[in-house]
């Protein structure tokens, strides 16, 4: 066995000869190639990306031989590319655990069959390098490695998302050397790195050299300060040198324009102080930067940065002096194929589709990431929540521990270094980037004095931004000492308990939702309601949704279907299942409709309507720092879904936080009678780096009603039809025929058997009423209530069923029945009354009472099974996309033509999905037109799959369900709201159908749509 000393369970070692923590930048040659940003045009920089040599091993035990060893013959192992995850390479277990450890809890021990990946590459290095100093850079690591240069022992690290480096000085030479890496799984920092991630190893993020000068500039921390007004700025920026060595540091602008510079000899500790009258301030909204260049001897070093004032008064969260809300998302690291390994482009992509759905901070969930995120946020504008690699959430489930056990390792004098290293780490590196306002002391593990000791020195280096930690929450019980930290924090509350926590005043600090809103599958459904709060309050500061994306595997089944894997599916344990499919867009980052949702909630325009005079409304603006004139409103007049007046108004121009009038130059047709539905969207007028001309940020309407339409003239061939009408009983079944249309009524089973129009049938099976849904992940908990009442297999019982001709030549029949599951009472009685109209329409009308004590139910509803071919979905209504009861701000009224495909969300964890709330009508046809429609005196929810609820409740996973020929309608009633209970709280008592007591009315018209 491999002897070496175990750094990896020695709480007093956390490294050997690394470095000092400093701010990430690469030394150049010019300041030409500086200004260009690419690290690879600098002579001073080399990759070591590429194809190294590899070799795993199940434990650490297993390796007996010296595989450092500059002579060692490691041609014959595996080739593995680095930055990359050995798990996406198939090595080793994919796992993903939430809060359980993957090992037994026994800091800081971990397993004596430790996993252990052995790298070995070889690289040249040019002569003059051998003048300097050769530095190592490994941006991430996870989780501890050991380090070995030309078959010497270079150096040890933890910590496993925060870099490395070390001076290779002493130990390489001009030409070919050789650098060995020993990754180990496992090692006490696994006790502190215990987030909501599959659980990936290895040399992930880029390794690189740096050739620096004898005498170099080893760190800079440039502060950008601000006169009161404002209006008058400073950059003083503190450089840490190795020796002595002249600086002169150059300033432009955001237009590339001089601004200042200044020369400094500094040895060691040194300060340059630039004068920068009238700055240009950075925000997220308008991301100025400006551009530092640092001439050191051969080095010329290059800084973006902005200038900005992050402060906390009267409670209230401001940036250059005005009130901000985040409106954010957390995110971490995952890409389907590639693991915790990103590249640039997958980061601009990410950030591209926030801008695009009005997402403007970040919280980097729960650790740093890639370096050059943050430079992309400083560019593309995103106010970032930096988050120190700190959870040990773990804590809380191993089992029958003592009273305050969440609080054990913050508590602990012997973790204090771990905690405190991995903030400085943190500020250290990330200090000078502009985006980065808020520094978070981690997450999900308690709180106590290692947790006061980062925050401290936190504040101590950095007193520009405030310092965030939401796990000392009060409802923790940790240390009630929270001086050090600048803002309340909470996970998941309700909205009436942050509007609580809003007026109570004797609550000083804002308040941030550094989670909310779970997005897990079909939700959120509550953001509206959040945001109404949050912009009504001052003291909400905003907060981030639970989270970006969906952590989805890349796999394929063995017949070559494509899907996304969860936890479990790769016999991993413990596994939290599908808890890491829980966000605002798929792992291939297909935005869900709950991201729709969020931008509609949070966008930066709102239109009111003013309700004193037609056609004119009040345009607010919701941004803080820019004015409207980027933006113009296209409108629409329409009714029933047919245009009738459009335009295009001027580019707005209200002032941040500011309103203006607007008056739309339509009127209302005299000769057409109402409902009229006036959309107002709000759109960019030119191309920006995220979106092009055109691009709509939000959009509104309105509601106006007209004058009322004229009472319905009986129709003059009723007579007519009437006398088509022919009625009869054969065996249990009601036949009813008219002039074009046949219909078939079950007696003993109380429902619709058939229906047809010209001979078409157009039912595949008989209908059934129906109270279940595939559960969402939202319905977690109530889900356990609604199976413990049966209502996931409810059965109809008809206590007796009759029919009778009506004067007016119409068929009535009726039936009185009940829904129950077995060994209980039936959960719902009722009667329903079937009218078959001459003219082949089907009236439908329900009255049901719901016994008590029972949960809120899913649904109320009439399913219908229409056969093959039934692919086109017509409906007025909201839409596109689907729509329930609590998520509908992104959906707008129309009329929409679909498929039955169309209708379909796919998530990750099928579940309920589809659903279109307040339809006014729809049809279901063939491509011909021969269908249903349905039509009721109030909205309803509309749906149509090729699966039942219950193929969506059995599948887990997308290959598992099987599209059925026929199209399955529903028509409800009701359909319960999403929510966000799958981690938020329960559903909103206004979103639950808790009726007792309900009445459902219903028309089915065979209809040739064609005709």
């Amino acid at each position: 066995m491999l002897e070496l000393e175990k750094n990896w369970e020695n709480l007093s070692c956390l490294h050997i000869n690394r470095q000092p923590a400093r701010a990430s930048f690469i030394p150049y040659g010019s300041a030409e190639t500086a200004q260009a940003g690419k690290r690879s045009r600098s002579p001073y920089y080399q990759t070591l990306n590429g194809m190294w040599k590899f070799r795993y091993h199940r434990s650490l035990r297993e390796i007996s031989d010296r595989f450092f060893e500059a002579e060692t013959d490691a041609s014959g192992w595996d080739n593995l590319i680095v930055p990359s995850c050995w798990q996406t390479n198939g090595y080793d277990q994919l796992h993903y655990t939430n809060v359980n450890y993957p090992i037994p809890y026994d800091p800081p021990f971990v397993p004596d069959d430790n996993p252990a990946g052995v790298y070995v590459r070889d690289f040249n290095l040019p002569e003059a390098w051998t003048e300097k100093e050769t530095h190592i850079v490994f941006e991430g690591v996870n989780a501890c490695f050991y380090l070995w240069v030309n078959g010497q022992f270079a150096g040890y690290s933890q910590g496993s998302r925060i870099p490395a480096e070390f001076d290779l000085s002493a130990y390489v030479q001009a030409g070919c050397n050789r650098i060995a890496v020993l990754v180990l799984k496992w090692c006490d920092g696994t006790y502190l790195e215990d987030q909501d991630v599959w659980r990936f190893s290895g040399i992930y993020r880029d390794v690189y050299l740096l050739s620096r000068d004898k005498a170099h500039v080893r760190d800079a921390f440039h502060k950008t300060l601000l006169s009161a007004d404002l209006k008058e700025g400073k950059l003083r920026s503190e450089i840490e040198t190795t020796g002595s060595l002249h600086i002169q540091a150059e300033l432009r602008d955001p237009d590339g324009k001089p601004v200042a510079q200044q020369g400094a000899q500094v040895d060691g500790q040194g300060v340059i102080e630039l004068h920068v009258p009238q700055p240009q301030l950075w925000n997220a909204e308008e991301p100025r930067l400006y551009e530092l260049i640092l001439l050191a001897g051969a080095e010329v070093l290059r800084f973006r940065v902005g200038f900005k004032k992050v402060e906390i008064a009267d409670g209230i969260f401001k940036i250059n002096g005005r009130a901000v809300k985040l409106k954010g998302v957390n995110r971490h690291d995952s890409h389907p194929e590639l693991g915790q390994t990103i590249p640039v482009n997958h980061m601009i992509k990410d950030l591209k589709l926030m801008k695009r759905h009005n997402v403007n901070a970040i919280r980097t969930s729960h650790y740093p990431n890639d370096p050059r995120f943050l430079d992309l946020c400083d560019e593309y504008g995103f106010y970032v929540i930096d988050e120190a690699d700190l959870e040990c959430h773990g804590v809380t489930s191993t089992g029958a521990l003592e009273e305050g056990a969440f609080h054990k390792l913050t508590t602990d004098p012997n973790w204090k270094g771990s905690f405190v290293e991995r903030a400085v780490r943190m500020v250290e590196r990330d200090k000078n980037h502009a985006s980065v306002i808020i520094w978070s002391m981690g997450n999900e593990s308690g709180y106590g004095p290692n947790h006061i000791a980062m925050a401290e020195w936190t504040k101590a280096r950095d007193a520009s931004r405030p310092v965030h930690y939401e796990g000392a929450a009060t409802r923790y019980y940790g240390d009630p000492n929270t001086e050090c930290l600048d803002m309340d924090s909470r996970m998941y509350p309700s909205v009436p308990e942050i509007e609580q926590y809003a007026l109570d005043e004797k609550n000083a600090k804002p308040l941030f939702l550094c989670e909310y809103s779970h997005a897990m599958g079909n939700g959120p459904g509550d953001l509206q309601d959040y945001w109404n709060v949050i912009y009504a309050q001052p003291k909400l500061m905003g907060g981030c949704v639970w989270e970006w994306c969906d952590h989805g595997i890349a796999a394929e089944t063995p017949n070559g279907e494509s899907y996304f894997a969860y936890g479990g599916d790769f016999g991993d344990k413990p596994n939290d299942g599908n808890f890491c499919i829980d966000g605002l867009v798929s792992p291939d980052r297909k935005p869900h409709t709950g991201l729709l949702e969020l931008k509609q909630a949070v966008a930066p325009v709102l239109i009111e309507a003013d309700v004193t005079e037609q056609g004119r409304f009040l345009v607010r603006n919701r941004y803080d720092f820019i004015d409207l004139s980027h933006l113009a409103v296209s409108w629409k007049l329409e009714r029933g879904g047919e245009l009738l007046r459009q335009g295009r108004t001027a580019p707005l121009t209200a002032g941040p936080g500011e309103a203006q009038p607007l008056t739309l130059p339509y009127e209302l047709p005299r000769e057409l009678p109402g409902p009229f539905v006036l959309t107002c969207s709000v759109r960019q007028q030119q191309d920006n780096r995220w979106a092009d001309e055109g691009y709509e940020i939000a959009f509104y309407q309105f509601e106006l009603p007209g004058h009322a339409a004229s009472a319905a003239v009986t129709r003059a061939e009723g007579d007519h039809y009437a006398k088509f009408m022919e009625a009869s009983e054969q065996n249990g079944m009601l036949i009813v025929k008219g002039f074009d249309f046949e219909h078939i009524f079950d007696l003993q089973c109380g429902m619709i058997r058939q229906m047809s129009k010209h001979g078409v049938a157009l039912l595949e099976r008989p209908a059934r009423f129906n109270l279940w849904r595939a559960p969402m992940d939202n319905d977690m908990s109530i889900r356990k209530e609604w199976e413990a009442a049966g209502l996931d297999h409810a059965a109809m019982k008809v206590y007796g069923s009759g029919w009778e001709r009506r004067p007016d030549a119409s068929i009535e029949a009726r039936t009185d029945f009940s829904l129950a599951s077995y060994s209980y009472e039936p959960f719902l009685r009722g009667t329903a009354v079937w009218t078959f109209a001459p003219t082949g329409e089907v009236m439908l009308a329900v009255h049901a009472d719901v016994r008590e004590k029972l949960p809120f139910l899913p649904r109320f509803g009439l399913e219908l099974t229409m056969p093959k071919g039934t692919e086109e979905i017509e409906y007025f209504g909201y839409g596109p996309h689907e729509s329930y009861i609590d998520k509908r701000a992104s959906v707008r009224k129309g009329k929409y033509l679909l498929t039955v495909d169309d209708m379909f969300e796919n998530y990750v964890m099928p579940q309920e999905t589809g659903s279109r709330y307040g339809t006014e009508w729809a049809i279901a046809s063939s491509e011909l037109g021969m269908g249903l429609k349905f039509a009721a005196p109030q909205p309803f929810s509309f749906q149509a799959l090729h699966y039942t609820p219950e193929d969506l409740t059995a599948a887990k996973h997308t290959y598992e369900l099987k599209r059925r020929p026929e199209t399955i309608v529903s028509v409800d009633y009701k359909m319960s709201g999403a929510g966000s209970n799958s981690c938020g709280p329960q559903l909103a008592e206004p979103y639950r159908f808790a009726e007792k007591s309900f009445d459902f009315e219903l028309a089915i018209e065979p209809v040739f749509k064609e005709e």
